[in-house]
């Protein structure tokens, strides 16, 4: 082995740990070589609400509390950071970061921004709704979003020119770590297996604590040990295309053959043609040996010509969803709770004919029902090994009321049948709720790869764009 490099694995969602990515960082910072920490954080509903001011900022704080944590550390051991943490202004974001590093005492970081996935840039929307491939929301709908899943080279180019830390917006999951590899092994487009490796580590790692025991967990069938304080992961990568991954030292958890065999099919269509950006992965024919000790090494992913086109999801307004929920206890709680529902459907067929609603008795039947919940009188809808009359005898039983429409006051009015049951509906009602948030539908669309260009925008003491090479 000539060269290994590191990545590991600092967040697999917006709301993910922060403590399990310092972890990581130092984890990484005892290590030699190239090593890295990436973020996935931008999820296809995540950006869509970027859109809104609030949210943006909400995600530049989430932002800077990640990298308050890890960023000393990162900056004083060499650690690089990619992370898709974009969605705002390039200018604006270098600069919260210098003034974060500033106020931390750390070395202020060189910034790479990359750009070039928002279809709205060359794009207009009636050109963007015309590549959907699924059928498209509702007319009264507005698209708010359209981006495409970009690839590695830009992420590599930026390291390339000597970046601390890349920030992207909506690039392949595994991109984040790929374009890490192709910088660091000096991996050319067509160098195909090399690619799908890169692509099979970043898929291992972007869902965070996954491969780590995380969601893998089912006590007494797949048990985890010190699972409060489950690891997040890290692969190793070798010029000889071997893949190690394992956990962060000090962490629960566990990493073994059957924890990366889950992750491995997790989102995945089709094994032997797992399309992204930059390689068509195969891992049909991927061994997954188990070397102890919470590693586990991975050979033999195969890799093909990319697609000719790049995924795009379209995000749409789509008003306002709105929840309401009260609980019953005691004796016939669920006798009483199917009343409450009996009650507010009554009700909102003649005050809300226009509003579609779903109620569900929670614990009783509501992930195993059909898009209304519970039906028309009271019984659970008739599903395939879903008795139609009264499931349990509990005595603890939350009643959950949904709907959505363009009006927000029109959705809380009707939420507020369900208030009203306080001292209106059957007894001992309690622990009422209401919430009201943005309602997002998506659509998929394809996009000829050429169409898009995407650039890397460096910031030092002054912002100098850097063309993307051939």
């Amino acid at each position: 082995m000539k060269t290994r490099l590191m990545i590991g694995g600092g967040a697999g969602f917006a709301a993910d740990r922060i403590d399990a990515a310092v972890a990581v960082a130092e984890d990484l910072a005892a290590q030699q070589g190239p090593r890295y920490l990436i973020f996935e954080t931008l999820a296809e509903r995540t950006l869509a609400l970027s859109q809104n001011q609030s949210q943006r900022e909400d995600r530049e704080a989430m932002m800077l509390r990640r990298l308050r944590a890890v960023l000393p550390i990162c900056m004083c051991s060499g650690i690089r950071i990619v992370a898709n943490f974009g969605s705002w202004t390039p200018e604006r974001t270098a600069q919260v970061i210098r003034d974060l590093s500033e106020e931390l005492g750390c070395a202020v970081p060189k910034v790479a921004v990359v750009t070039g996935d928002d279809l709205f840039q060359c794009f207009s929307v009636e050109e963007i709704l015309q590549l959907a491939s699924d059928d498209l929301p509702a007319a009264d709908e507005r698209l708010i979003a359209a981006n495409a899943y970009i690839g590695a080279f830009a992420i590599a180019e930026a390291l390339d020119n000597g970046a601390d830390l890349v920030i992207t917006g909506r690039v392949a999951d595994p991109s984040l770590a790929l374009g890490p590899m192709i910088s660091a092994l000096g991996l050319a487009e067509q160098d195909w297996d090399a690619l799908a490796c890169g692509t099979l580590a970043g898929h291992l790692i972007e869902c965070g604590a996954q491969v780590c025991g995380g969601y893998y967990a089912d006590p007494g069938f797949k048990d985890v040990p010190d699972l409060a304080w489950v690891g997040f992961p890290i692969v190793e990568i070798s010029d000889t295309l071997q893949c190690l991954v394992r956990k962060a030292a000090n962490t629960g958890g566990c990493v073994n053959r059957q924890t990366v065999i889950e992750q491995l099919l997790y989102e995945i269509h089709d094994p032997s043609a797992y399309l992204t950006p930059d390689v068509v992965l195969d891992m049909s024919e991927v061994t997954v040996q188990e070397l102890g000790d919470n590693r586990v090494l991975l050979e033999q992913m195969r890799g093909r010509p990319k697609p000719d086109t790049l995924k795009v999801t379209l995000c749409f307004d789509a008003g306002w969803v709105g929840e309401a929920e009260i609980s019953y206890a005691g004796l016939t709680a669920e006798k009483r709770a199917r009343l409450a529902i009996d009650i507010t459907r009554t009700r909102a067929e003649v005050l809300f004919p226009d509003l579609p609603l779903r109620c569900d008795l929670i614990g009783v039947v509501s992930a195993f029902a059909s898009a209304a919940g519970i039906g028309e009188g009271g019984a659970a809808v008739s599903t395939e090994g879903l008795a139609a009359e009264p499931l349990s005898l509990s005595q603890d039983v939350r009643v959950r009321v949904a709907t959505s429409g363009s009006d927000k006051a029109e959705v809380l009015a009707l939420l507020g049948e369900v208030e009203a049951l306080y001292t209106t509906g059957p007894a001992g009602g309690g622990g009422v709720r209401l919430s009201a948030v943005p309602r997002i539908t998506t659509a998929s669309a394809l996009v000829p790869a050429e169409r898009l260009s995407p650039q890397v925008i460096y910031f030092e003491s002054t912002p100098q764009q850097v063309p993307r090479h051939a």
